[in-house]
């Protein structure tokens, strides 16, 4: 039976990006059903739409699996983050980031394989804002829940005891933020216990931060608030390679949205330059997540074997193959099984 999953292909190189990762798909074997909506972002407002049509989430809610490809959101003006209202529209309070290192991509750190669990709808993206025209003072709200620390941190442990990871970390700022990350790391160390059988610590954001720009190796799964997941997970990335071949997913209690999590490029569009990877090793995730276990294994080894051999890669990382060669070799690898 196939999967049902909504495809959104987003805009820039984001339909160059998920033709190229179609195809690695499509060589596994496993059969999808795709909802494809083409409109979304930018393509849907130059259309007269609503950036978010309302079909994209119903499509979604619909399938439970999304796969999404990178979407622009302008600064400071036009429309509010498509990216964001999908994650709060569909509660997918747990952004998962893998950082892991790629054969021969040259990086500070050779030996890095951690992941970053960010609380997804909480903390100060909650948008709780208030502005002060007349004394010109802005505040916004940095909302922590019990309900919502409780969520995310239990998921972080539950995935690091199903994948076989040894260490939680959780990241705050108590010493200062007493309140709102305070009773974040209440909840970790009422929850920790309940884990015997992994190793529990925390740190403190900045030096969390210091300790994983010159320790990597040393965490395995790190879990945190939104703004300093936002932060760390980005810091991860640029410690294997950047965001460009960095996996991401949105994950709630009924609804999971897979997405590359660099940015549209749209000065790139159309020219054949874009690196699929990011959105290849998402897919890895969205496997796993559907249970399609071999076939995920399958494309990690294929990606992997692509970088390791570095003889047909993008330009970015070093080679010099289209997007649409890249993913030929990378399919080829799947259907061969190397």
């Amino acid at each position: 039976m196939a999967h049902r999953v909504t495809l959104l292909p987003g805009d820039g190189i984001g339909p160059e990006v998920m033709d190229a990762t179609l195809e690695v798909l499509d060589a596994t074997g496993v059969d999808f059903a795709w909802d494809r909506i083409e409109e979304i972002g930018t393509a849907a407002v130059e259309a007269g739409r609503e950036a978010l049509p309302a079909k994209v989430l119903d499509s979604i809610r619909e399938n439970g699996v999304a796969l999404k490809g990178p979407v622009s959101t302008p600064v400071g003006e036009g429309f509010s983050s498509v990216n964001v209202a999908i994650r709060q529209a569909l509660d997918l309070y747990a952004n998962v980031r893998p950082c892991r290192n790629l054969p021969r991509l040259e990086t500070p750190f050779d030996d890095v394989d951690l992941i970053i669990f960010r609380e997804n709808t909480e903390g100060l993206y909650s948008g709780v804002e208030n502005f002060d025209e007349r004394l010109q003072i802005a505040d916004s709200i940095a909302r922590v829940t019990r309900a919502g620390s409780e969520r995310i941190i239990r998921f972080c442990f539950e995935y690091a005891r199903s994948h076989g990871r040894n260490k939680v970390t959780l990241a705050h700022k108590a010493n200062i933020l007493r309140s709102s990350t305070g009773l974040f790391l209440e909840v970790g160390e009422e929850i920790a216990p309940d884990y015997p059988d992994i190793e529990y610590e925390d740190k403190i954001v900045d030096n969390m931060a210091m300790q994983m720009a010159m320790y990597p190796s040393e965490y395995d799964c790190v879990v945190t608030t939104n703004l300093f997941g936002d932060i760390l997970s980005d810091l991860g990335a640029g410690l294997v390679g950047g965001l460009g071949v960095t996996a991401g997913a949105n994950i709630g209690d009924d609804e999971a949205v897979f997405e590359a999590v660099h940015g549209s490029a749209p000065n790139i569009a159309g020219e054949g330059k874009a690196n699929p990877t990011a959105l290849m090793r998402t897919v890895v995730m969205m496997l796993e997540h559907l249970g399609e276990n071999e076939a995920a294994q399958s494309v990690s080894e294929a990606v992997r074997g692509a970088y390791r051999d570095g003889e047909v890669l993008t330009a970015d990382v070093g080679g010099s193959a289209s997007t649409g060669e890249f993913a030929a070799h990378v399919a080829e690898r799947v259907g061969r099984g190397a």
